[in-house]
């Protein structure tokens, strides 16, 4: 016993957006691990608050995308009732906490600036007592062509620049008056770093908020025809 007629056509729906669903889990998972690295190379966690947490949902996420449409794929194929059934609600939990992701992800938008500037000055507290975060914060500086967290200003909080001074990756050029008597005309700059990384992380919150309402689209279709298959196996109708 198994489904007929139309209900062919949504079996190969079921099987066709759970496949749509693997690639999906391949991205987010490829996603989220980009974004992970990236991150990496410019802070280095220091608190379970930290942003880095963000990638790390992305990717757990496309873990669970991936495995949960291959069973979806077998159910359909199959034409099991309980697989069928079991793809249906792990789906209908995913789209809900996908939706709740977004509420909570909107909500806290505004503090991740707070949360890279805090995660910033802890490095800094430990820059040359610790030459991973040394490297990091240094390669951030050159590359973002930033200081600091908010200024230049913040490395005399530091005890080691607390006469005045800033590392030489704060600087336009290697320039020992912009070291040690930092100020635009010496060279410095003068942006904070909080800002350019923010900036950097907004434009990739776009792209994985884009991915995730593509995804739920899909998603909503899938629960609908995974419902119908569900129904049609009940039924009970013929197959070729």
């Amino acid at each position: 016993m198994g489904v007929e007629g139309g209900m062919k056509c949504v079996k190969f729906l079921v099987f066709f957006f759970n496949f749509i669903f693997w690639l999906c889990g391949i991205a987010l998972i490829a996603l989220g691990v980009f974004v992970q690295i990236e991150l990496k190379k410019t802070l280095m966690v220091t608190s379970p608050s930290s942003a880095s947490g963000a990638p790390i949902v992305i990717l757990v996420v496309g873990v669970i995308v991936f495995f949960i449409s291959f069973f979806g794929c077998c159910g359909a194929m199959k034409e099991n009732y309980c697989m069928v059934t079991t793809f249906a609600v792990l789906l209908t939990l995913i789209f809900l906490v996908e939706i709740a992701a977004a509420i909570a992800g909107y909500i806290y938008k505004d503090k991740i600036k707070s949360v890279i500037d805090e995660e910033i000055r802890a490095e800094m507290q430990q820059y040359g007592n610790d030459t991973t975060i040394t490297n990091l914060l240094d390669d951030m500086q050159k590359n973002n062509s930033c200081c600091g967290a908010t200024s230049y200003k913040d490395w005399f909080n530091v005890t080691k620049f607390s006469s005045g001074k800033v590392p030489e990756s704060c600087c336009k050029s290697n320039s020992t008056t912009c070291t040690t008597n930092p100020s635009a005309a010496t060279g410095v700059y003068t942006q904070g770093c909080a800002t350019k990384v923010e900036t950097w992380l907004r434009k990739h919150i776009i792209i994985v908020a884009a991915v995730a309402l593509g995804i739920a689209f899909f998603e909503l279709l899938g629960i609908i025809f995974a419902c119908c298959l569900m129904k049609g196996i009940r039924s009970g109708y013929e197959v070729m």
